[in-house]
């Protein structure tokens, strides 16, 4: 796709003010909002609803103001590995910026953070450059992924290593207590402590142990 086309772009951004701004702002350079929304289940819907050239998602969407647009455009180029996604953060969320790098079919990928828009040239090419298949991160992402390439379980002690491997194994904070014949209030401890260790995003406990797992599993 060329990069100077008009693009047709669904839009997603839980903030009415900062949302109706990039209306406007992708508006002035020619390009066509077919649809804004401001929640990530609104966004896979748009999607399949209007077949847009290119995504624009906030990281952090409704309900839960989590990683929600993030998890989304995840799963919208796992489902369509050709459609060019830009994501755009207040924040570097280690986590699934690796994970959206990765995905789809290696092209068409894109994470800024917002201090970019202000730069509103340097914006609308990057969203160009996406669109027509290329992959645009900004500076500060690329050198905390680098920092993250580092052995994620090399911070973890020798016990914490024990503990996580039985996570990783599926057993409860109660088994694995009675394994390695501790307290479950010392299983506990281990647990919040690798959580920490690992960086993970803040999110209910189930998905902080599932993303520990993957952690150990790719180590």
């Amino acid at each position: 796709m060329p990069a100077d086309r008009p693009l047709r772009i669904v839009l997603a951004e839980d903030s009415v003010l900062l949302r109706d701004g990039l209306i406007g702002l992708l508006t002035r350079f020619g390009h066509q909002v077919v649809a804004a929304v401001g929640d990530a289940d609104a966004l896979v819907k748009a999607v399949a609803g209007h077949d847009p050239d290119v995504v624009v998602t906030d990281v952090r969407m409704p309900p839960g103001l989590h990683d929600e647009g993030l998890r989304a455009a995840v799963e919208l180029r796992a489902e369509r590995p050709a459609l060019p996604v830009l994501v755009l953060s207040q924040y570097v969320q280690r986590a699934y910026a690796a994970e959206l790098l990765d995905s789809g079919d290696g092209t068409g990928v894109g994470y800024l953070l917002k201090d970019r828009i202000g730069q509103v040239e340097e914006f609308v090419t990057a969203l160009a450059e996406v669109a027509a298949g290329g992959t645009v991160v900004d500076p500060e992402v690329v050198r905390q992924l680098l920092r993250r390439r580092r052995d994620p379980l090399a911070r973890l002690t020798p016990r914490e290593r024990e503990v996580l491997a039985l996570v990783a194994e599926g057993k409860s904070n109660g088994a694995i207590a009675r394994a390695l014949v501790v307290s479950e209030a010392a299983v506990g401890k281990h647990i919040g402590s690798i959580l920490t260790k690992l960086d993970l995003p803040p999110a209910d406990d189930t998905h902080r142990r599932v993303l520990a797992v993957l952690a150990f599993l790719r180590a």
